[in-house]
């Protein structure tokens, strides 16, 4: 089967490689019909961290039809289509029943990876995997965009906003305006925020933004930014704060915009070395924010919002290509040519 392999900064490409078969019993393999790269796939592809050369991809979200299951599992049977996460979560541990199944304690294994490829062993399935009504078939190609992206991006937007405590009559920024930072938007929107303060300078995203419920753009950056934000609050600074990137600056600017009290939630993978917690202490404000709960929101209300039409989290994807054109597809994001390159499988 072909499958993604990282060859080195700047360059991914595809390699035929033997299909996965099942190696435990709560293993599910499944067929991908729809794939993407995620803005975290470029911080090694840019030479930002380190990644063995000729490595599996670390690409980790997709839709796709399940092939064969392990004696273990009960929740899908072969031929379903299903969503299937970043996150491999156990639906009854502490930290799922909490709510927050980003960071299951009943296995290290907790996270996908390879999954730009035709076909992926998919761990501690049972639970983990949600459901899709029907077959790819059934659906236009917006809704399987929108349905791909509950696998990763939407799901880590929503969990921004949620831990930031987004409620009824908020003001809200969001820091980042890539795929996670516009699904922010959506997820603010969803809770009941009545202003949406996006950070982009880019147009394209801008008008993006404001189509999912951005009531303000904020095209500066650094200080400037955070003046114009104080500016548009009254010197009140923000209810809440979404941090969709996880730069210094991006943590920066997140941490200087709210108010006293404001709750920041972080979502962007953090990639500074430290960060100073003296102004928090004196500013009351609280820091939450890890790995998304994805299966827990896709249960709860993400799924049915997309099926219902009330959210269309899948225009982030702005650019499609075939899996032989990987490198193309990463090429794209890494050149802001694409908000969110999607992968078609056939």
């Amino acid at each position: 089967m072909k499958s993604t392999l990282f060859v080195k900064p700047g360059e991914v490409t595809i390699k035929d490689i033997e299909k996965p078969t099942i190696q435990a019993d709560d293993d599910v393999i499944i067929h991908v019909v729809r794939t993407c790269v995620c803005g975290s796939d470029l911080w090694a592809y840019r030479g930002l961290e380190d990644k063995a050369p000729n490595s599996e991809n670390t690409g980790h979200e997709a839709i796709g039809i399940v092939e064969s299951v392990g004696s273990a599992i009960t929740s899908v049977v072969p031929g379903d289509f299903v969503i299937a996460p970043f996150t491999h979560g156990c639906g009854h541990c502490a930290a799922c029943r909490a709510g927050f199944d980003g960071v299951c304690q009943n296995h290290t294994d907790n996270f996908s990876n390879g999954i730009q490829a035709e076909y992926v062993r998919f761990q501690h399935a049972n639970w983990a995997l949600i459901k899709i009504p029907g077959q790819p078939a059934d659906y236009s190609e917006e809704m399987l965009n929108s349905l791909l992206s509950l696998a990763d991006v939407m799901a880590t937007g929503y969990h921004a906003a949620r831990v930031a405590n987004v409620k009824t009559g908020d003001t809200v920024v969001v820091v980042g305006d890539g795929a996670v930072g516009l699904c922010g938007v959506i997820a603010a929107q969803m809770r009941g925020a009545k202003r949406i303060i996006a950070m982009s300078r880019h147009e394209d995203r801008q008008q993006l933004a404001r189509e999912f419920g951005a009531t303000d753009i904020v095209a500066e950056r650094g200080d400037e930014a955070v003046a114009k934000v104080m500016a548009l609050t009254n010197n009140a600074g923000a209810d809440a704060v979404l941090e969709c990137v996880g730069t210094e600056q991006s943590n920066e600017t997140a941490m200087s915009v709210g108010r006293p009290g404001a709750i920041v939630g972080r979502v962007g993978l953090p990639h500074e070395p430290k960060m100073d917690m003296t102004r928090s202490f004196y500013s009351n404000t609280i820091i939450a924010g890890g790995p998304a709960s994805v299966t827990t929101y896709d249960k709860q209300s993400l799924l049915k919002a997309v099926l219902d039409g009330e959210i269309h989290p899948g225009k982030v994807f702005t650019k499609s290509f075939a899996l032989d054109d990987i490198n193309a597809a990463y090429q794209a994001m890494a050149n802001r040519e694409a908000i969110k390159s999607l992968i078609v499988i056939q």
